[in-house]
């Protein structure tokens, strides 16, 4: 389908909007990245309470790298299939939104409230390492994201800005603390609902940036940084993981086949789930 023949949210969707709305008003949020039907599917039987995608896991199942590769109909019909085949809010990663224009931003917002989505990313960089939008014009991005939303008939829409300051190394290190709270308070005017500040994972600093941000924080965990309680306890709302499930799911996918390649064992495989289990997810 293309987005230019988007559909209005329907009543589904909008309570899905205000259940995630209410979610996100809880002291943590966690929420777990899907890349496709499937894992949003085992995520959800895993008890998550709102999934999230991940661009670059949604990419490389299509057989595309990270950082807009795809086009916005394939991430849009990706989103599609995944708020189909679970009951849960799902909020969508649309990387910088498929075009530097509010109104390229706009056509996305449109598509993905068409597919069901009841939540956005929107990042500030122009391209993977930057240099990002200046801080007018990401405002101006995220306003018709706000606009976008509410003409699609989903006003709810959680509009998550994503400031990539840190990711990338943006600026003298002494200076992106107040680079990213100068980004905050202007995306909040523009009507995002949170920042996410992925690459910082430094609690002194999260502490810093939650106190005085005018939004919620959104965190991305890596493994070996800090847990979840940790993040929560320097006043961060919510926590991802981007890519790190996919990651883990094909590194157990090369694994196993590396095992079966090379002495023709099959340990690997030990504690999966079973045939099904995995099956009776998509009885629907």
């Amino acid at each position: 389908m293309s987005v230019d023949s988007f559909t209005s949210a329907d009543a589904a969707t909008q309570r899905k909007a205000r259940l995630f709305r209410s979610l996100s008003a809880e002291p943590v949020l966690v929420l777990p990245n899907a890349w496709d039907a499937a894992s949003a599917a085992v995520i959800a039987a895993a008890g998550a309470t709102a999934i999230a995608t991940t661009s670059g896991g949604v990419a490389w199942s299509l057989g595309s790298g990270d950082g807009q590769r795809l086009g916005r109909d394939e991430m849009v019909e990706a989103a599609r299939r995944v708020v189909d085949c679970v009951d849960v809010p799902v909020t969508v990663d649309v990387e910088g939104g498929y075009g530097p224009a509010p109104a390229d931003v706009a056509a996305t917002v449109r598509a993905v409230v068409g597919a069901g989505a009841v939540g956005v990313n929107l990042e500030d960089s122009t391209a993977v390492g930057g240099p990002l939008f200046d801080v007018a014009e990401q405002a101006a991005r995220l306003r018709a994201a706000r606009d976008a939303a509410t003409e699609a008939g989903l006003p709810e829409l959680f509009v998550n800005a994503r400031t990539d300051v840190y990711l990338f190394g943006i600026g003298a290190p002494d200076g992106r603390l107040g680079e990213v709270l100068e980004r905050a308070a202007a995306y909040a005017e523009a009507g995002a609902d949170g920042i996410f500040v992925p690459g910082l994972l430094d609690l002194d600093a999260l502490n810093a940036l939650c106190a005085a941000s005018p939004l919620p924080v959104n965190a991305m965990a890596v493994a070996g940084g800090p847990t979840v309680a940790e993040l929560a306890q320097a006043g961060v709302r919510r926590v991802s993981l981007g890519t790190a499930l996919a990651q883990a799911a094909y590194t157990a996918a090369r694994r196993a086949a590396a095992e079966l390649l090379g002495t023709g064992g099959l340990t690997a495989l030990d504690g999966s789930l079973g045939f099904g289990e995995l099956d009776a997810l998509f009885r629907r």
